[in-house]
């Protein structure tokens, strides 16, 4: 017992032991949840094996590893619990990691949408179901936060009770502004401003959409914040953005500040602002490198 808690009393094991209770997990899953490298969980892992506290199942290449502590030093470890603040967010991450296990249905579409494309049919395109989705779309005001040269927002202006376009790029703005009047689009309107500060009253929008803009933001929590404020109660919150990755060029190539977030990431902004019923998926995938992968986020205002 005395070497149990020695093993025990340090922070991360202490967390590996309280994940494996409640689930039999991979190294690969406990490293996305703890955010710590494979070594190192490893190294934990043949520490707390080699005492006995965890025991692994060998399925094909996949190791699995559950919990086989004694009763009686897992009740000390959950009391200890409330000393290590890291645990309650474990717990989240631990849930987002069990629904990505059961989206069989996701991974099923995700092979779907690859064969979309890759055999002529006329007529079939994407922008074709853009295009109709976006007339499906109930008539909203909608803010385009980080809206460049505004495409998405003049593809949703179609449908759309108002768009306000914002971009902190006068540049960016005053090409959009001049393609609302070419074309004629009344429900159009470009602002220049920030996402960290966005020029739109509270509470007067019903959807905030920022796509690829948030890896933009100097602190994202403060553009989901505003994004929160401009919302009115009921109202929604949809971000797409790129998963996490380690293409360091996009710092230089796209003056990225953010190389992107994860899941949980993304999903502990979103909370932290005050949104409900979080949701978020990976919506693509690129095949060719740098292998980016698209995020999608979407929020509820209570």
């Amino acid at each position: 017992m005395l070497k149990s808690l020695r093993l025990a009393s340090d922070p991360n094991r202490l967390r590996l032991m309280l994940l494996l209770e409640q689930e039999e997990l991979s190294v690969a899953e406990l490293q996305e949840i703890l955010a710590k490298g494979q070594s190192q969980i490893s190294t934990h892992l043949a520490q707390l094996k080699q005492a006995g506290l965890v025991d692994d199942r060998r399925t094909g290449k996949n190791a699995f590893y559950r919990l086989s502590a004694p009763p009686e030093l897992m009740d000390l470890l959950r009391r200890a619990a409330a000393d290590v603040p890291e645990v309650l967010p474990d717990r989240e991450a631990l849930q987002l990691t069990l629904r990505r296990r059961q989206d069989s249905m996701r991974r099923y579409f995700d092979e779907l949408a690859g064969k979309f494309g890759r055999q002529y049919v006329p007529g079939r395109s994407w922008k074709g179901i853009a295009e109709a989705l976006l007339k499906l779309m109930p008539p909203l005001v909608i803010a385009d936060l980080g809206a460049g040269e505004g495409t998405i927002s003049q593809m949703m202006a179609q449908k759309a009770k108002r768009v306000i376009a914002i971009d902190n790029s006068e540049k960016m703005v005053e090409f959009g502004s001049e393609l609302v009047k070419k074309h004629g689009i009344q429900n159009l309107e470009y602002r220049l401003g920030d996402l960290e500060d966005v020029p739109i009253e509270t509470g007067t929008v019903d959807l905030a959409f920022l796509s690829q803009a948030l890896h933009h933001a100097r602190h994202p929590e403060r553009a989901v914040a505003e994004a929160w404020r401009i919302l009115k109660p009921g109202g929604r919150v949809a971000i797409l953005d790129l998963n996490r990755h380690h293409f360091e060029e996009a710092r230089e190539l796209y003056a990225d500040l953010w190389l992107g977030f994860t899941e949980l990431e993304v999903e502990t902004l979103l909370k932290g602002a005050g949104f409900h019923n979080a949701e978020t998926a990976i919506v693509h995938r690129e095949t060719e490198a740098p292998y980016l992968e698209t995020l999608l986020a979407t929020a509820d205002k209570p």
